[in-house]
């Protein structure tokens, strides 16, 4: 009997442990989960839950030694430690983050090991190269020039649960949340190659509109050019990729950005009773507001700004060194908390202009997902259930791909786009002349 071990039962691990957890006995496996805290989380004959400290080398090498197939939901920084274990005991490995440089170096290994590394199979990275390709591949078979692409996705907060002025909250890793965008943006737009710091990042948005939840914005993600290639898009003149958010959020995050908060190459050590006022101060000009030294002369972006507390005197309450970065995690995760009730919305889309026969077309292919909870997210089904459909696809060898790969390929992503329809994940495809 096949084990499949997963790695992390954090925020986006509900749905596809329930997945999986579901699909056991048919398919007859063993599932382990393993993480620091396991909670709520019911053992069976074929299901079984370790408590264990991942970030020991020890401990991990023992969990991948139990697999056939790895799946990790652990912070970015050790998919390398566990995609190397994995090559070493020859096992297959998923995870929904990023290809990094040092496990791409693996590819060759792991495809003379016959070996799959699935990466970036989640929401995004994930649900948008499966849909996006999906699209390429129908409008290439019907001898369609793709000429430009524009993608965004965002996981943010649904109407109903949206209560304070950012329209926004956490959904996801926070520790992401403050790094958003770090980084020199760089894509394609009119056959050029655009470059946009990270001190102008927030700057440059663009506008877009959802049928059922009206307009939001969008900043570019930090590396679309890398995609153009794997896309197979050689005659495209505009390639963009970026982050959703609410209205009015990038203006009012800029000015985070402008007054340094977002630095997270500096430590500023404890002080007593230090209050979120004072340590905005740390970064003015002596007695110099920060309303005054931005020139804040918009009046949403004021209530933003007050509703975090930048002038408030509550005590930030931190005992060792941190960066302004830390700091500025722990003032917004109490206040972008979901509460209970809250329901959380992912949005993606995909703008896509195209030749054919002659005629300029559009495609807009949207995705608009409500979660039911705290626990059952949108963000957590919409990471978890692609991740947890490939596992059983390299589980019942019906993906031939070996080596390092994502899921740009038929054999991945239309079993997965077909099976998500069942569990209400459906893009809303419009074609305009």
């Amino acid at each position: 009997m096949q084990t499949i071990v997963v790695l992390g039962a954090g925020k986006s691990s509900y749905y596809l442990i329930n997945y999986l957890s579901k699909r056991a006995v048919e398919l007859n496996y063993n599932l382990i989960i393993a993480d620091a805290v396991i909670a709520n989380l019911k053992e069976t004959s074929n299901i079984q839950t370790i408590q264990t400290d991942l970030g020991n080398v020890k401990n991990l090498k023992e969990m991948v030694n139990k697999a056939h197939i790895v799946v990790s939901l652990l912070p970015p920084f050790l998919h390398i430690k566990v995609a190397e274990l994995c090559l070493e005991l020859n096992k297959h490995f998923l995870t929904a983050s990023y290809v990094s440089p040092e496990i791409q170096a693996l590819a060759a290994d792991a495809k003379r090991k016959g070996l799959i590394f699935l990466m970036e199979c989640g929401l995004d990275p994930g649900l948008d190269h499966m849909s996006a390709m999906k699209i390429f591949d129908g409008l290439s078979k019907k001898g369609a020039i793709i000429k430009s692409f524009r993608s965004y996705c965002g996981g943010l907060i649904a109407p109903q649960s949206d209560d304070n002025p950012w329209g926004y909250k956490i959904t996801w890793n926070p520790r992401n949340v403050v790094n958003a965008g770090k980084g020199t943006a760089q894509y394609l737009e009119g056959n050029e190659v655009r470059y946009v710091p990270y001190h102008q990042l927030f700057k440059r948005v663009t506008n877009l509109e959802f049928k059922d939840y009206g307009q939001y914005e969008a900043y570019p993600n930090r590396d679309s050019l890398s995609y153009i290639k794997i896309y197979g898009l050689k005659d495209v003149d505009t390639f963009i990729r970026g982050t959703i958010r609410k209205q009015g959020f990038c203006k009012a995050w800029d000015c985070l950005l402008q007054l340094g908060l977002t630095d997270d190459t500096v430590k500023i050590s404890s002080e007593p009773k230090l209050t979120i006022a004072d340590f905005v101060k740390k970064f003015l000009p002596e007695n110099v507001s920060y309303e005054s030294y931005l020139k804040l002369d918009d009046s949403n972006v004021k209530q933003k700004l007050s509703w975090l507390g930048l002038g408030s005197n509550e005590n930030l309450n931190f005992t060792n060194e941190s960066t302004p970065t830390e700091l500025l995690q722990n003032i917004i995760e109490k206040r972008w908390k979901l509460n209970p009730g809250d329901k959380d919305l992912v949005l993606m889309q995909h703008l896509i202009e195209y030749q054919e026969d002659g005629q300029n077309r559009k495609i807009i292919s949207s995705l608009e997902i409500e979660g039911q909870s705290q626990t059952e997210t949108a963000m957590a089904k919409t990471v978890g259930l692609p991740l947890a459909m490939a596992t059983l696809l390299i589980l019942q060898n019906k993906i031939e791909a070996k080596g390092v790969i994502i899921p740009t390929i038929e054999e991945i992503y239309n079993p997965i786009l077909k099976e998500l329809q069942n569990h209400g994940i459906l893009f809303r495809e419009y074609t305009y002349s």
